[in-house]
């Protein structure tokens, strides 16, 4: 049995599926060692929006991954996702007291940036660094005991609604988990998926799941926009179940088997069987039929993501193109598509640099728990093992204290 603090876990909450990847730490990264899968039935676009069933379904989900892993789950690294995500770039300014930037001064700059207004109902969930500017020399990634007389920084701020936080961590305490943080959901699938060298030249992760898309956008190095789309494979499902006059989970079925992005990729034009509702005979359906209920979801769900990145003034600077990961971007053709769309390399993301059972999560649906694993890997080796429960009241706070001691640990 493995040690149990040793153990990291990643709980993907997610509209359609609960996920729990279980890892421990090895000489090249992490090693999976066990991964539970359970449908999600009380979520709707990334929210929660029914408690018990959120609960029975993570406790389905830990208990297959307990059961490959021969251990006990404790604490969790939680996935958030949804509408309400909103990330933003700061700029902050500090003049350097000795001549020389020290600990206190990078703690300055950041808290300048910071220094935002940020509504009473939202919450930071994450400071990230871009880069720090001395004497108008830009690009430095660290900072500490060069020269100058003026530092700045540029961050990424993301802020999530406070009460669906609060919902994630409620859920999970009841599962019986300890939450030892919560993570964007596309922060952690780009870790489990996107290359060193994809994030400094620059690349566009698109996370595909039931509910939202998750976007994020990296160059230089470092994360430069963040944003979700309350639509999803989900949605997709749905457009086929009514179009087709199927049973849901009918729909999805077919979806996964015989769909496709578009007709143009279409190898034959086969006939399918389409089971009906209220006990009708099924129906025989030609499969471009099926492709024309398919692509125009497809292609407004790719046109608004290309449209993200035209508002942030993002699209000439992705020349490593695209990654597609998540659950639905296993769709047959919507790589061909997407290279039409956004006139950009595209290629699917899957885990990577993973040991252990790696063959078994070398699938775009497990990007994010693989990601989430990875992302507390990094952040929390030799910061200890606190945790916390949703009934302190303070919980909030320590998430931001922790967020930043993580941070400036970075330049220690």
């Amino acid at each position: 049995m493995a040690r149990k603090d040793e153990l990291i876990v990643g709980l993907d909450i997610g509209t359609t599926k609960i996920c729990a990847v279980v890892a421990m730490p090895s000489e090249d990264g992490i090693d999976i060692v066990g991964i539970g899968t359970h449908p999600s039935r009380g979520l709707r676009k990334g929210v929660v929006v029914d408690i018990d069933a959120t609960v029975e379904s993570i406790k389905q989900a830990v208990e297959e991954a307990e059961l490959m892993a021969d251990t006990e789950i404790s604490s969790v690294y939680a996935g958030i996702a949804g509408g309400h995500i909103s990330g933003f770039n700061s700029h902050g300014v500090v003049a350097v007291k000795d001549e020389e930037v020290t600990d206190g001064d990078v703690r300055r700059v950041i808290d300048a940036a910071k220094a935002v207004a940020i509504p009473m109902d939202r919450e930071v969930i994450h400071v990230i660094p871009q880069e720090f500017i001395i004497d108008d020399q830009d690009g430095i990634r660290e900072p500490l005991g060069m020269s100058g007389v003026r530092l700045e920084a540029d961050i990424h701020i993301v802020t999530a609604a406070v009460t669906s936080a609060q919902n994630i961590v409620k859920c999970a305490n009841k599962a019986g988990l300890n939450v030892v943080d919560i993570v964007l959901e596309p922060l952690a699938s780009a870790e489990a998926v996107v290359a060193r060298d994809e994030r400094d030249l620059g690349v566009c992760l698109i996370d595909i799941g039931g509910g939202t898309t998750d976007i994020a956008v990296f160059a230089g190095g470092s994360i430069k926009h963040t944003s979700v789309l309350s639509l999803g494979g989900y949605h997709l499902t749905n457009d086929i179940a009514v179009g087709l006059r199927t049973p849901f989970d009918e729909a999805e079925r077919i979806k996964k088997r015989f769909g496709v992005a578009s007709a143009r990729f279409l190898g034959s034009d086969d006939v399918i069987s389409v089971p009906s509702v209220g006990g009708r005979r099924p129906r025989e359906v030609s499969r471009k039929i099926l492709c024309e209920v398919i692509e125009p979801r497809v292609d407004e769900l790719l046109t608004l993501a290309r449209q993200e990145l035209s508002k942030a003034g993002l699209e000439g600077r992705i020349p490593s193109g695209v990654v597609l990961t998540g659950g639905c971007s296993a769709l047959a053709g919507i790589g061909d598509l997407a290279e039409e769309i956004f006139e950009a390399p595209v290629r699917l993301g899957t885990p990577i640099h993973v040991g252990g059972l790696q063959d078994v999560v070398r699938s775009p649906m497990y990007a994010t728990g693989v990601g989430l694993a990875q992302f507390g890997y990094r952040n929390h080796q030799g910061r200890g093992s606190s945790r916390f429960r949703i009934r302190d009241d303070s919980i909030f706070r320590r998430v931001r204290q922790r967020m930043r001691d993580w941070f400036y640990a970075d330049f220690e």
